[in-house]
């Protein structure tokens, strides 16, 4: 453990997003409030909400990051988690609003959320994480598998939104790192799963694990010409962009569902007039549960290894930022070294 009497004249590596600039700097390691954790982050994974956060989503200013896996090195009062491997739940609730006493944190208005609203993440050899939030993963998942615990949980999520059986035709727009894992999750529940996405390769990955596709290379991400509309009675929209709304519309069928995963930084205009003519039911679908997606990885239904395309120690943040920015990437993983640097 950390000798507390000591925290100031000790510093870790961390990322800091400021002014729209990135900065690989070195910053005392995190102060513990009351009920959290010291975690010593192994791994982490950069998001495309990293990307609208350094662009100025939120207005944020800190250390981003919040897809991890690390091992517990200072919990007061609940030494049985210290040496633990764990994920987290990236919310964190007031615990005070009518919202977070139904146990709901996840949509409490003054909530925080790890490497993205008034908290610093896990782009850091360290991140302090609030006890409640933590879930320690199993043995038999690896640290390459549990690193996809929130944006797994966040695909499984469409499942608890909504009932998908065998006979539901379903089909998943965008192939970037959310729509794989949507249409690997949803190939669980029906073996009528369609992906639409423009990139082979990334298709492929799906293809050999039962999900049918479809190619629009060449034309923009989610274009859906080759694909029947208005027959679908389930659409992921997971393009990315602000006109897959539309496009994911045209899809469904009459009273049929549309879920929403893309947030855009730029605005969209939906065709309301055919979503209430068609009444059409349209989800927004954000974070999931963490503790389901781990029993979901015991299970290894799904291959999780394939959506990783490169790793990256902390002090080439920059570079594998840039490689993550590259159209058509599949994830890049940032693993840290987790010195401590200052006098013992």
């Amino acid at each position: 453990m950390i000798d507390e009497s000591k925290k100031f004249e000790k510093t870790m590596k961390a990322v800091v997003f400021e002014n729209r600039k990135i900065s690989i700097v070195d910053v005392p390691i995190p102060v513990l409030s009351k009920n959290e954790a010291l975690v010593k982050i192994d791994l982490a994974g950069i998001c495309a909400t990293d990307f609208a956060l350094l662009n100025g989503y939120h207005n944020f200013a800190g250390i981003p990051g919040h897809e991890f896996t690390g091992v517990v090195f200072s919990a007061p009062g609940r030494a049985d988690l210290e040496g633990q491997r764990v994920v987290a739940d990236i919310n964190s609730g007031c615990g005070q609003c009518d919202i977070c006493r139904t146990g709901d944190q996840r949509h409490c208005g003054n909530r925080s959320v790890i490497g993205i609203r008034d908290r610093n993440g896990v782009f850091a050899d360290f991140c302090a994480i609030p006890l409640a939030n933590l879930h320690v993963v199993p043995d038999s998942i690896g640290d390459e598998e549990a690193v996809f615990a929130e944006p797994l949980a966040a695909a499984l999520e469409i499942t608890r939104q909504m009932e998908v059986s065998e006979q539901s035709r379903v089909v998943v727009l965008g192939d970037g790192k959310m729509g794989l894992l949507c249409a690997l999750v949803l190939r669980q529940k029906t073996s009528n799963t369609v992906l639409v996405g423009r990139h082979p390769d990334k298709l492929e990955i799906a293809g050999q694990q039962g999900v049918h596709t479809i190619c629009s290379q060449g034309k923009s991400t989610g274009e859906t010409s080759n694909v029947e509309k208005g027959k679908f009675d389930l659409v992921v929209e997971a393009t990315g962009s602000p006109d897959g709304i539309n496009e994911a519309i045209a899809l469904v069928r009459p009273e049929g569902t549309v879920v929403i995963k893309t947030t855009s930084f730029e605005k969209s205009v939906i065709d309301l007039a055919n979503v209430v003519v068609n009444e059409l039911h349209l989800i927004g679908s954000r974070c999931g549960d963490i503790q389901l997606a781990l029993d979901f990885m015991k299970k290894k239904v799904i291959d999780l290894h394939p959506l990783i395309e490169a790793v990256y120690p902390l002090e080439k943040f920059e570079k594998a930022f840039a490689h993550a920015l590259k159209k058509g990437s599949r994830k890049i993983l940032i693993r840290n070294n987790n010195e401590i640097k200052g006098q013992a």
